[in-house]
């Protein structure tokens, strides 16, 4: 196929709204994935022909196949769509919080991706990007002067990206060539995320070009990596 394809769940808001944009504006076509569908096909048409909604809430296994099965051949998978917890501390998280976080973040990615592996196979460059965090980082969170304000916060959200780091290592070495996946760190960004994002967080447009930047690796690019918005290596 010569016009290359993309899926990016969450992609009607935020951060995955951007990627769509991105993604669209090079030249790929582009499935908003949604799990609204007025929101889905209202974010579709502001991006452009090069976009369409595509039904899928990543937590229904029902709108997962069904989102699959109309996908024949797919060369980028974005897992985007994410929630957060409300900065609880592990003491503080209860057993239905972190199974929340964890339905969306974790085991939603897996389910999205295996769904989709057919049809990223047909595909000579598949790409698989999973938008993590920086607070998944244990390197940044065991320093003692590390995290800053988030230092021992948000249990469920960033023990959860940090199982996602864990899957994308794993994903990159059991897919192989010519596959590549990975992490992206897209930084803290003005979405409804969380209040702290939405108050502090910088442009969702350029954690966004992070995303895109993997999703267009060439044949010598990295794979089974952790990588910030600005292409540095993050610490695992």
């Amino acid at each position: 196929m010569n016009t290359p394809t993309a899926l990016v769940t969450g992609a009607n808001k935020g951060i995955g709204r951007h990627i769509a944009q991105q993604l669209a504006d090079l030249g790929h076509t582009v499935l908003v994935g949604s799990r609204d569908p007025e929101r889905g096909a209202r974010a579709a048409a502001a991006i452009g022909p090069n976009a369409h909604p595509l039904l899928l809430d990543v937590t229904d296994p029902t709108s997962i196949a069904a989102a699959a099965a109309t996908t024949d051949h797919l060369d980028v998978l974005i897992n985007n769509a994410g929630i957060s917890d409300e900065g609880s501390t592990a003491e503080d998280t209860t057993p239905e919080v972190l199974r929340r976080v964890y339905e969306t973040n974790v085991v939603a990615v897996v389910a999205v991706t295996n769904a989709f592996l057919p049809a990223l196979r047909r595909s000579r460059a598949p790409r698989i990007v999973n938008v993590s965090s920086g607070t998944a980082s244990l390197t940044a969170s065991a320093d003692p002067a590390g995290m800053g304000a988030y230092r021992g916060a948000a249990a469920a959200y960033r023990s959860a990206k940090t199982a996602l780091n864990a899957l994308t290592v794993l994903y990159a070495q059991s897919l192989g060539d010519p596959f590549k996946v990975n992490a992206l760190a897209p930084g803290l960004r003005a979405t409804d995320l969380n209040a702290r994002a939405a108050e502090l967080g910088g442009d969702p447009a350029e954690g966004a070009a992070g995303a895109v930047r993997l999703a267009l690796l060439d044949a010598d690019g990295p794979t089974g990596g952790f990588h910030s918005w600005d292409g540095a290596p993050m610490p695992w």
